[in-house]
């Protein structure tokens, strides 16, 4: 960990992967094909028998098509990756490796879909018009305030589970890796004093979780481009008009009114959960010395982390987690998206709450420790894909018990469900890359 390692590799591997490639996912057929009879079935005549099936009941779309399982992985391409407004275009391998995740980790069939409506109004529009061919919708990417605009307004006015990864989960899965990391260190949730540097959809929505795990708002400090959040400040009255939502976080947080910069509100704190603008160097070395002894970064821009992971623990910090898989403790989204849409699919739910979002952190939590927790293990590995399952129950069973689902399975049925679903899905890779279908790696 305290060494540095080969950081570029990863780009001009993508770069050469992707055209040769030519993209990571594609369209493969779930029922059988022997001859072109079939298709008497599978199309015509057959299947205006299915649509007027449907016709006389729209809930059936759920049990006789693939809408249960389908989602639209949203994006306009104006806040990507730590990369900023880049277009739609640009946004598309970016929302085409989440598809793949989603599949290869949920069992979930994912598309990737940018679109060039940059006016917050209108994505709501056209997010409502894909409603009928969808089991639910991945926000993704969209600059901020809109994306609270949008996630409010569809979660509002949709029938189908809508969820900004962003915000929701990202924030499952850092509160998962700050329950653990406080556990390590021999502290308490509500002991501890969290810096959050960046106020975007990431950081307030962290934040608020946060607070849900047992964070003492008053020892929560939110960090912008101008400085500590704190309602004296000048543009207060602008931050309320223009963002509602960090108006809101920035009067329930930072009970001692401090003022200043990232530097001041570092000094003698416990935890830093950084979510900024892509390093390095962008948190200081020195800052994180200020800290109390035993500190916890959090350093989770991507693709660079705000702080190398060696500086930060070479600065004093007991644990370091980032966004990237190729660094110990990577506090990733992909820990709960792919397993909360496939809970989500599976009983037919109607939306995704907080609550739905906190019980994926918990039971990510729970099985990180059931592991063994060390300063290099706070959160699972992506590889440990029982994991997966697991979230995917709580995150359905806490469905079933807000009253928003379609479709009711016990807890055994639900883990039987989803451990089947996302072991199809890498067996179907292993089958296809075995048979030379997808071809190996090029040299």
């Amino acid at each position: 960990m305290g060494e540095k390692q080969d950081v570029n590799k990863p780009y001009e591997l993508a770069v050469k992967y992707a055209k040769y490639y030519g993209g990571k996912v594609e369209v493969v057929p779930r029922v059988p094909v022997t001859s072109l009879k079939d298709f008497g079935v599978w199309y015509t005549p057959g299947v205006a028998q299915v649509s007027k099936e449907i016709f006389k009941d729209k809930g059936l779309s759920f049990e006789y098509t693939n809408r249960w399982n389908t989602i639209a992985i949203l994006t306009n391409g104006t806040r990507v990756l730590g990369l900023g407004d880049i277009g739609p275009e640009a946004s598309a391998p970016v929302m085409e490796g989440k598809a793949l995740i989603f599949k290869y980790l949920g069992g979930v069939d994912a598309f990737a879909l940018p679109i060039r409506v940059p006016d917050k109004e209108r994505f709501v529009d056209v997010a409502k018009v894909l409603e009928p061919a969808l089991g639910g919708i991945n926000l993704e990417d969209i600059r901020q305030p809109d994306c609270f605009y949008i996630l409010e307004r569809c979660r509002r006015e949709m029938n189908i589970p809508v969820w900004h990864d962003d915000q929701q989960g990202t924030a499952a899965a850092t509160v998962a890796g700050l329950i653990n990391a406080v556990k390590v260190v021999g502290r308490k949730m509500a002991d501890v004093s969290v810096v959050f540097l960046g106020a975007g959809a990431a950081n307030i929505s962290n934040a608020r979780l946060a607070m849900t795990a047992g964070v003492d708002p008053k020892k929560i400090i939110l960090v912008d481009s101008k400085g500590i959040l704190q309602p004296e400040r000048e543009d207060i009255d602008k931050i309320a008009l223009q963002n509602p939502w960090k108006y809101e976080i920035t009067l329930k947080t930072n009970g001692d009114k401090k003022k200043g910069g990232i530097s001041d509100a570092l000094k003698g704190a416990n935890v830093l959960i950084a979510a900024a603008t892509p390093g390095p160097d962008v948190v200081k070395t020195e800052w994180i010395k200020s800290m109390e002894k035993d500190s916890i970064v959090f350093a989770m821009a991507n693709p660079v982390p705000e702080i190398w992971p060696w500086e930060a623990k070479n600065a004093g910090a007991k644990i370091v987690a980032t966004g990237r898989s190729d660094f110990p403790n990577q506090v990733n989204n992909s820990l709960v998206f792919p397993s909360l849409f496939r809970g989500v699919l599976d009983i037919r739910a109607k939306t995704i709450t907080d609550e739905m979002a906190v019980a994926a952190s918990i039971e990510l939590a729970e099985f990180a420790e059931e592991g063994g927790l060390s300063e290099e293990r706070i959160v699972p590995k992506m590889t440990e894909w029982e994991v997966y399952p697991r979230v995917a129950t709580a995150v359905a069973m806490k469905a079933m018990e807000q009253g928003i689902t379609r479709k009711k399975m016990t807890r055994n049925e639900l883990m039987e469900t989803a451990t089947v679903m996302i072991s199809h899905a890498r067996n179907q890779i292993d089958v296809l890359m075995r048979n030379g279908v997808i071809p190996p790696f090029p040299e």
